[in-house]
């Protein structure tokens, strides 16, 4: 009889759980909830881990996608967010918003089976308990953040996803950052028919923009 390996069993996708729909139609919140930390580490130890990962070609910023997920499945969301983090400033946006189906997840090989590894969600995990835990809090011990730049000063016009990319990358390097926006909230205009008002407010960019220093 020939020795044959036996072939390595992959575990169904996890399911993303949602707002039941009697409860959702009466809020205007996500729809949905985000994985449990348990679901984050099944869900990661799904990967592959693929020598060469065909999922980063499919990522526009080429983040390092095997190696967080390595981090995920091994429960340290920490390092998992740091790595996110050098090619990615918004993971936690990027995670809920990006066509992952087309992109890094359409370029997993599990999705062969019809089940690819929920890249989009393992991110979106890892930025919302990172920034859960205080981002500045991470950095400097305290709910503040260090600012070793103080005297220097920089403004962003608009609230948008390369304006916000800009203000964390100065934040992180420490410099006092003010984002000028027409509307009261982030981006608010992308979903508001009334028009811009005259006068530009400044506005202090997320914690998620500013949670991790260079190096």
């Amino acid at each position: 009889m020939e020795n044959s390996k036996p072939k390595k069993t992959v575990a169904p996708r996890v399911d993303m759980p949602c707002q039941p729909a009697q409860v959702r139609r009466g809020n205007f919140d996500e729809v949905a909830l985000g994985y449990t930390r348990d679901m984050a580490q099944a869900e990661a130890s799904r990967c592959l881990q693929c020598k060469k990962p065909l999922c980063v070609t499919g990522c526009p910023v080429e983040v390092p996608i095997r190696d967080f997920i390595h981090q995920v499945a091994e429960g340290n969301m920490d390092a998992a967010y740091r790595i996110i983090k050098t090619t990615n400033s918004l993971p936690a946006v990027c995670g809920r918003v990006c066509p992952q189906e087309h992109q890094c997840e359409g370029k997993c090989v599990l999705k062969a089976k019809g089940q690819p590894v929920a890249i989009g969600r393992l991110e979106r995990f890892v930025a919302d308990t990172y920034i859960a835990t205080t981002a500045c809090e991470q950095v400097t011990g305290t709910n503040a953040c260090a600012l070793p730049l103080g005297s220097k000063k920089v403004a962003c016009i608009g609230s948008g996803p390369s304006s916000l990319t800009c203000a964390g990358v100065c934040a992180t390097a420490g410099i006092k950052v003010d984002v000028l926006k027409p509307c009261t909230s982030p981006a608010a205009c992308s979903f508001t028919a009334s028009p811009p008002s005259a006068c530009l407010k400044p506005w202090s960019p997320p914690k998620s923009t500013a949670s991790v220093r260079p190096g």
